[in-house]
């Protein structure tokens, strides 16, 4: 809690006595009060009690230490792309990811008065997410660990000239001005989360699903080719597949893939029975229903 702006503090303090006595309700998320991931809470559980933390391993912790029910974590941006380092994170958590929810997002420029601003604070995807509105007035852009966190340091610092780039909410916590609004550069400008517990959904996945999955290929010449034959030659929907290194070796390459469908549909099964044939192994990270159809073109 003290790595938050001093504007910020009282909020956490106050919301995180809350989640301690009723850690079954609580939801937690990674920033400070009003930022993106707490208004995804709010939204995907109107009656949740928002727990923030400082870093996304914070929240991760307070699932696993049972301080909390569950994690909202930002996956992706169809801006900005993939949240750095998340797909490390997910795996080395042990939990499991139950849901999944897609947000809108909107930004304000936030300031204490209506001084022309020539720096915006804000977090790396929100400031990649308005780089040309910020490029075309000149703004120079700060990067700090949260949107909302950011505006609570604005209201901190009270100087004029520094503005924060965060959701309206934030605005009306930290006594914020709003001096513009829909920044972002484009109005599809869409964040996917995942929701992650500690352990598989209670209620059987009914409907469209979605599976999470890793894996590992062998190092032999077109292993991935001969991994990912079986989605193919199965109709099974790949909607996402990212690499991504871990050490330094730079001899295996690890892969995060998302796909429609359920371990237990047959043609899923064979699919991912062929995967792990080729592959050194594979774990899965969750199935869970589809907050939205995708869209085969």
């Amino acid at each position: 809690m003290e790595s938050y702006p001093a504007p910020a503090r009282a909020l956490v303090a106050e919301m995180t006595a809350a989640a301690a006595a009723e850690p079954g309700r609580t939801v937690a998320f990674q920033g400070a009060p009003g930022c993106n991931s707490h208004i995804a809470a709010l939204r995907a559980f109107p009656d949740c009690l928002p727990l923030p933390c400082f870093h996304f391993e914070d929240a991760l912790d307070a699932v696993r230490e049972g301080r909390a029910d569950c994690a909202m974590i930002p996956i992706e941006n169809s801006l900005h792309g993939r949240v750095a380092d998340i797909h490390f994170l997910l795996p080395e958590s042990g939990l499991t990811i139950i849901g999944e929810h897609f947000m809108p997002i909107r930004y304000c420029l936030l300031a204490l008065d209506e001084v022309a601003v020539t720096e915006a604070m804000s977090h790396p995807q929100a400031l990649g997410q308005c780089r040309h509105w910020l490029r075309a007035r000149g703004i120079k852009p700060v990067a700090y660990p949260d949107t909302a966190g950011a505006a609570a340091q604005v209201a901190e610092l009270g100087r004029p000239g520094i503005g924060a780039i965060a959701p309206r909410l934030a605005a009306d916590l930290y006594g914020l001005k709003v001096i513009a609004e829909g920044l972002e550069d484009s109005e599809d400008n869409t964040t996917r989360f995942v929701i992650l517990a500690r352990g598989a959904a209670t209620h059987p996945v009914m409907g469209p699903s979605m599976t999470t999955f890793i894996f590992e290929v062998k190092n032999i010449p077109a292993a991935l080719y001969k991994a990912l034959g079986g989605f193919a030659t199965n109709g099974v929907n790949m909607t996402k597949l990212e690499s991504y290194q871990r050490g330094a070796s730079f001899a295996a390459t690890e892969f995060y893939a998302d796909i429609e469908g359920h371990p237990g549909d047959p043609a899923v099964a064979r699919a991912l029975e062929e995967l792990r044939f080729h592959s050194k192994w594979v774990r899965i990270l969750g199935t869970y229903p589809q907050a939205r159809a995708r869209v085969i073109a």
